[in-house]
């Protein structure tokens, strides 16, 4: 990767903390209401939306590396859609019967927008800034080939149809018409190829990494939030009046230790959240295991590629195939430059974060867990043998799988740039001894002292929402009452009500959010007729479900 990839926007500047100071043989201690541990797009958000909330409450954040937004967040560690289901295959499972269920792609839109009615209020409100700094409207598309797959779309794009979320979608299977939509992927194409697409304008990149930045800044306006930088949590300990004392230590001396004393902790620290909560010694945290996967992307620079695709195009992953494989050919906006990615290929390491330690898979793995491993191992053989094969790919294999998407594709305008790590969730199930889940999971003690965000995929697209079901799980009474139920409202107009089913309130919050974040988007757009499915055969079935190790 060039240096000019890996440069952090200027939003990031003074993003820096004051060293830890040796307070080893001190009884002093820091003490605040919320320690926030890890300084990614999840403590950022619990931390904007907990100001806001109760202003007064003092917010500590603590991150092991010099700056925030370094690991899953970075903008180059994941793939920077906004996860609104209008083009993710795996999200709309086919039944037996070859129809297409749409419930989760509706539960995932939703998510979506709540996210952009909170960062439209923090625009409005100051904290976020100059919108095209992190998202900007860049089209979804499904594409896929062959006949099961053209009739799988065909089913798709009906079934999405029979909901306002999802109006605008547009349907092809127009050699011509695709080609406008994306030439990329038509350019080189056999034309005796059956193939098929759906387009949707109003679909969006985000830039993650830079609305964590943004968000701490306005978090440190505040003089009762605390940054603290090359700072690794070393133990836990829970006081009798159900607090916590927490010791830290210098990241490149931890010899070099404080305590910090908080009321509530949440542990948003990606990969590492698993190991820090079984640190804590909650009973819940014996529930869950943890299975590291990481992801490479082909990255394009070349000016006459970029500027010749513009949209995020997902494909279909193969047959027998998990869905964490599905590839897609993306356009990426960060810091202000284009480029494309592709993939993602999948990579393993024992590691739980990219800048991680071989040792965390071993380390995550106690006597409660280690029985739900061995059963989702052996029931999930095909995510085994997926791997597998992903590790064993050569450059060659890469490019092909890149040519299947942009037929004339040249090796030397890419590059091998790796990813993000994520750590997908497995859990204890009575039934099965141990299930592998997708999603994500907020899990916290009875007392309501300390939470957890495990898993991995829609993730950061749908911060805001994840967030908010952590308060109203944490903080029961305090979510119910007068004070914050009309602060909630003015974050988000539509908390508490679904959009689904109501096309005016979809429209008002997608004419707003548009307007105030930069977006396109238009109110009115023609139906395309579809021609019906033909399922001559079974048709081809979702697979047990896995995270998406591109998000």
């Amino acid at each position: 990767m060039t240096k000019k990839m890996a440069v952090r926007s200027s939003q990031a500047v003074g993003l820096h903390a004051e060293p830890l100071a040796d307070h080893s043989n001190s009884r002093n201690e820091h003490e605040t209401d919320v320690l926030l541990i890890g300084g990614g797009i999840m403590s950022a958000t619990l931390g904007t939306w907990l100001q806001e909330l109760e202003p007064d409450w003092s917010i500590t954040l603590v991150e092991r590396m010099e700056s925030v937004a370094e690991e899953s967040s970075n903008g180059w560690n994941n793939a920077g859609t906004g996860h609104a289901a209008l083009m993710e295959l795996n999200y709309t499972p086919q039944k037996a019967d070859g129809s297409v269920s749409i419930d989760k792609a509706i539960e995932i839109n939703e998510a979506f927008q709540i996210s952009r009615q909170f960062w439209a209020h923090q625009v409005t409100r100051g904290v976020l800034q100059q919108p095209k700094t992190f998202i900007n409207t860049v089209p979804h598309m499904s594409f896929v080939w062959g006949e099961d797959n053209v009739n799988f779309l065909r089913a798709r794009y009906a079934a999405l149809q029979q909901n306002s979320l999802f109006q605008g979608m547009r349907y092809s299977e127009d050699l011509e018409q695709i080609k406008k939509w994306a030439p990329l992927v038509m350019e080189g194409r056999d034309p005796r190829q059956k193939v098929a697409a759906t387009r949707t304008e109003i679909g969006t990149d985000v830039n993650y990494g830079e609305i964590t930045r943004q968000l701490i800044a306005g978090l440190r306006r505040h003089d009762n939030f605390s940054l603290q930088l090359n700072t690794v949590v070393r133990r836990f300990k829970r006081n009798a009046d159900n607090s916590w004392t927490v010791t830290v230590s210098d990241a490149n001396d931890r010899k070099i230790r404080r305590t910090i004393r908080a009321k509530f902790i949440f542990i948003g620290a990606g990969g590492a959240a698993l190991k820090l909560l079984q640190q804590t010694g909650i009973p819940q945290a014996k529930e869950y295991a943890g299975f590291p996967v990481g992801g490479q992307f082909l990255v394009c620079e070349n000016p006459d590629v970029v500027n010749h695709h513009l949209a995020k195009v997902y494909g279909q992953a193969s047959v027998g195939a998990p869905p964490m494989s599905v590839p897609h050919i993306d356009t990426r906006i960060i810091d202000g430059k284009r480029a494309v990615l592709f993939g993602p290929f999948a990579t393993f390491s024992t590691k739980f974060l990219k800048n991680g330690s071989l040792w965390d898979l071993l380390g995550s793995t106690h006597k409660s867990n280690i029985l739900p491993m061995i059963n989702v191992g052996l029931d999930n053989f095909d995510l085994v043998k997926y791997l597998v094969g992903q590790v064993m790919q050569k450059d060659k294999d890469r490019l092909a799988a890149l040519q299947e998407y942009y037929p004339l594709a040249k090796k030397g305008d890419w590059r091998l740039w790796q990813a993000g790590q994520r750590v997908q969730i497995i859990k204890r199930d009575a039934n099965k001894g141990g299930v592998l889940r997708l999603g994500t999971e907020v899990v916290s003690d009875d007392e309501g002292t300390v939470a957890a965000l495990l898993g991995a995929s829609p993730g950061a697209s749908t911060a805001a929402p994840i967030m908010l079901h952590l308060l109203e799980q944490v903080f029961k009474e305090k979510v119910t009452s007068a004070a914050w139920q009309e602060k909630l409202r003015s974050v988000v107009p539509t908390y508490g009500s679904r959009l689904s089913g109501d096309p005016q309130a979809i429209q008002q919050t997608l004419a707003h959010t548009s307007e105030v974040l930069g977006l396109r988007y238009e109110a009115e757009t023609p139906v395309d007729p579809v021609p019906a499915p033909q399922f001559t055969a079974t048709p081809r079935m979702e697979l047990k479900p896995v995270a998406d190790i591109a998000l």
